[in-house]
């Protein structure tokens, strides 16, 4: 299967990627690309890219990775939703209508009362060190 994907280029901490077209199961540091699609800056979002060829490609059933494809989403090139790529034990953010329908509480003669109680947990002090009296 053929993946667009990036290329790390440039400096240590001056990113700049290459969009290449690829085997999945290459590394993109590796080399043996099949075809340089295009470059990025991440700094200055400077984007160059052959639009007709990353659409032909996907079209023959290249697939471009979740950075790629949110890339091609913000830039108009493709049409759909942009994806989550962050790790998944971030919160993702809700559809419009579900947020609306999910913050709805049930009222409060519903829920169980809870009990109330005077007692406060007891907080251990730690003791002084008693210092031992010089003898006179």
């Amino acid at each position: 299967m053929l993946m667009i994907r990036f290329q790390r280029i440039g400096r240590t901490n001056d990113p700049a990627f290459r969009i290449v077209l690829l085997e999945k199961t290459r590394a993109a540091k590796a080399g043996g690309i099949t075809e340089l699609l295009g470059t990025y800056n991440p700094k200055s979002k400077a984007l160059t890219l052959n639009e007709a060829r990353v659409k032909e490609w996907i079209a023959k059933g290249a697939q471009p990775t979740d950075s790629i494809h949110n890339l091609l989403v913000a830039k108009g090139i493709i049409e759909g939703k942009k994806v989550n790529v962050l790790p998944k034990k971030t919160p993702q953010k809700k559809e419009g209508a579900e947020a609306a329908a999910a913050p709805v509480s049930a009222p409060a003669s519903e829920e169980a009362p809870v009990p109330e109680t005077d007692e406060t947990p007891a907080v251990a002090e730690p003791e002084a060190p008693v210092e031992p009296q010089p003898a006179a």
